[in-house]
């Protein structure tokens, strides 16, 4: 949707607005005193300047629209005072056309109730004061034009900047759900090729032994299997240094199990690096026979914890009611 600069229609609303107060300066030897007219023009000045400078809010506020309203109730009844109905008042009448202005200013801030009482009253007073058949040549008619004209322009608008929003949100939503599924394609593919490298060489192996393999084979297809469950559910808690320090507690008979839960995707890559260093050294220190370790929630000061129990039946033997014995309990802070 193309814009128009506020301070373009506000100059182009002044412009207009001053225009009527130059045709009623012009036509000042026509009402039989010249006072009433200057005040209706100091009246209108003000209430326009008033209604065209606070803010940058659309709603204008109340006390000005009050003020508005006012202004385009006395207009007419100085102005009139000191006009005859049934001359040729000429550009005297400026003053329809003034508080048409008004109230369309009104109006498009916002306050149409406010805009069609004042245009309402103008057109009561001058059906009372010039009576119907002067009706249309005062411009009352063009007035009443104004405010609606206005008042569509200004819902139509409203309406359609709210539209604009919704669909700006729901392209960025939309943007953002096609990334998470890029994103998702790439981690898919990425762990595809990173499962091929580790499982390749080994499936080569059963494929060429036709399926025979010693104990060690065995054995180094379960290291194996371990490892890729790592890639799917280790995500960021893995670099080569954890990778080998798993690997070797696992050879020793140890059962490792890690669980990356988001915990570390807002660190940067130097924090990162120091937390799997602590992870990596903490796993090659420990003697435990099960080490879980798992990934903490943003917004908590640890990033990682590692526990690690002994076998069951342990615990039992010292006297110790619980059926695990904890070997190590270790929170890995983030800072």
């Amino acid at each position: 949707m193309i814009g128009v600069p506020r301070i373009i229609v506000v100059a182009l609303a002044a412009a207009f607005s001053a225009y009527h107060v130059v045709l009623g300066l012009a036509s000042l030897a026509t009402p039989s005193m010249a006072g009433p007219v200057i005040v209706a023009m100091v009246l209108y000045a003000t209430a326009t300047t008033l209604s065209l400078v606070p803010g940058r809010a659309r709603l204008l506020p109340t006390w000005i629209a009050a003020v508005d309203l006012a202004v385009a109730v006395v207009m007419p009844l100085l102005v009139c005072a000191v006009l005859q109905p049934d001359a040729d008042n000429g550009y005297a009448t400026w003053y329809v056309a003034a508080v048409g202005t008004l109230m369309t200013i009104v109006a498009v801030r916002g306050r149409f109730v406010i805009a069609w009482v004042g245009v309402g009253f103008l057109t009561v007073q001058s059906l009372v004061w010039a009576g119907l058949g002067s009706f249309a040549t005062l411009g009352v008619i063009g007035s009443l034009v104004w405010v609606a004209v206005a008042q569509v322009t200004t819902v139509t608008t409203a309406r359609a900047a709210r539209d604009t929003a919704a669909f700006a949100v729901a392209e960025r939503e939309a943007s953002e759900l096609q990334a998470a599924q890029d994103a998702h394609l790439v981690e898919r593919q990425v762990r595809l090729e990173s499962t091929t490298r580790i499982a390749a060489p080994m499936l080569r192996r059963i494929v060429a032994s036709r399926g025979t393999l010693d104990t060690a084979g065995r054995e180094e297809c379960r290291q194996l299997e371990a490892a890729i469950r790592d890639e799917i559910r280790g995500r960021m808690l893995l670099d080569d240094g954890v990778r080998e320090a798993v690997r070797a507690a696992r050879m020793r008979g140890a059962a490792v199990t890690l669980f990356d839960e988001g915990g570390l995707d807002d660190l940067d890559e130097t924090s990162r690096t120091r937390v799997l260093d602590s992870l990596s050294r903490a796993i090659s220190s420990t003697d435990a026979e099960r080490i879980i370790v798992r990934t903490v929630a943003p917004g908590f000061l640890a990033a990682v914890t590692v526990v690690g129990r002994g076998p069951v039946g342990e615990a039992e033997a010292l006297g110790v009611d619980s059926g695990d014995d904890v070997r190590l309990w270790l929170e890995i802070p983030r800072g």
